[in-house]
């Protein structure tokens, strides 16, 4: 994913903890196309803990009558909502008597769901990545908001014009009122929100980032996913580099399939052609989240550029190949582990929302991909 947008606004002085922690070691990440880096210290899943309110696990729905609420605003994508999922669940641990709001696009419902940390999705969206012009709130203020959206005054003052006694958000100079941790440009997305909420007092894990295995059924399992698309056209790969790819794993004998969102028909279509796949192996126009979840999870690998699906893979502990520019992995890419390879050529970052590919994910080969997807079989194969 792209980085989020420098945000945002407020005018309504805060109660709340005064942080103060210091800068954040340097990003991680290889800058050598191929391996995303060292081990990962666990991938914990930290189940919908039952709530002494309401007695039960945590669900998305209910309109919180009587219970002290948090509203998170994090009105962005799928894989901005992943990367966010460990501070929504340290904001779980953290207030297990509130409901906790989540102000995000409708059709991520699923997804906020399948974290176990959210009980209500509040349907906000903007285009370009903006921050909501305003919230569909009801009822009393909230207890507590919190800015996982961005970092300056537009989203400040969004969530401040709601009253909430305790605000949790960045500093930025523009709302000198906010009494915030400081913003790191360069840290990565993960550990970013994660930070801001140890700055509170709440203790926040980033490598809390596994979902629950879906239960429906894959649609083809043990298939290489192909996903050439991205939110912006800097982001996404040549498809004939995608067709030389499956030219490729078709050679090694195994099946590959292609996905795509519901406005990336063409560049699918076009893909499915050059790559001669069977309408079997097509899963075009966004698959509903229960059957991409599914087949994710059911995949021998996902490879894609920086997008949601390779978060989702993560999310699934699927094994992933992770096609960098202009974006570097230190900032969007995927814990250091050995199934997940992020594939970057250094260099200057490019504009995350551009309107051509990017110089450096156009030095990404087909051959370099191959050879990391044999990579990530090595183990698996060796005596």
């Amino acid at each position: 994913m792209s980085p989020g947008p420098p945000d945002r606004p407020r005018t309504h002085p805060l109660v709340g903890a005064a942080p103060g922690t210091p800068p954040p070691a340097a990003p991680g990440g290889s800058g050598i196309p191929g391996s995303a880096g060292g081990p990962v210290t666990g991938d914990p899943v930290h189940p919908p803990a039952a709530d002494p309110v309401r007695g039960g696990p945590h669900r998305v729905g209910g309109d919180g009558s009587g219970i002290p609420r948090v509203l998170v605003l994090r009105a962005l994508g799928l894989g901005d909502l992943l990367t966010g999922v460990p501070a929504l669940r340290a904001l779980r641990r953290a207030y297990p008597g509130h409901e906790l709001v989540l102000a995000a696009p409708a059709e991520l419902a699923p997804v906020a769901a399948a974290t176990g940390a959210v009980d209500r999705l509040l349907p906000a969206a903007e285009p370009g990545r903006a921050v909501p012009r305003t919230l569909d709130w009801t009822g009393p203020p909230p207890d507590v908001a919190v800015d996982l959206h961005g970092n300056g005054p537009p989203s400040h003052r969004l969530l401040t014009r709601l009253r909430p006694r305790r605000l949790l958000a960045f500093a930025h100079p523009g709302t000198p009122e906010v009494d915030g941790p400081p913003w790191y440009a360069e840290e990565h997305e993960r550990e970013r929100w994660c930070r801001l909420l140890r700055a509170y007092g709440i203790d926040a894990d980033p490598a809390d980032l596994r979902l629950p295995h879906p239960q429906t059924p894959s649609p083809a399992p043990g298939a290489v996913v192909l996903h050439p698309g991205a939110g912006a056209p800097s982001r996404c790969w040549p498809v004939e580099r995608y067709a030389a790819v499956a030219e490729g794993l078709r050679a090694r004998g195994r099946r590959t399939v292609v996905t795509g969102g519901a406005d990336e028909a063409d560049l699918v279509a076009r893909l499915a052609k050059l790559a001669d796949l069977p309408d079997t192996d097509v899963f075009g126009g966004g698959l509903p989240y229960d059957r991409l979840s599914a087949l994710v999870a059911g995949a021998r690998a996902v490879v894609s550029g920086d997008t949601g699906i390779a978060h989702l893979a993560v999310a699934h502990a699927t094994p992933s190949v992770t096609l960098f520019g202009p974006v570097p992995p230190s900032r969007w890419g995927p814990p250091p582990h050995p199934r997940h390879r992020a594939l970057w050529h250094p260099g200057p970052d490019g504009d995350p929302h551009g309107r051509r590919t990017d110089p450096a994910l156009l030095r990404i080969t087909p051959d370099a991909v191959l050879g990391a997807l044999d990579a990530l079989d090595a183990p698996e194969e060796a005596p």
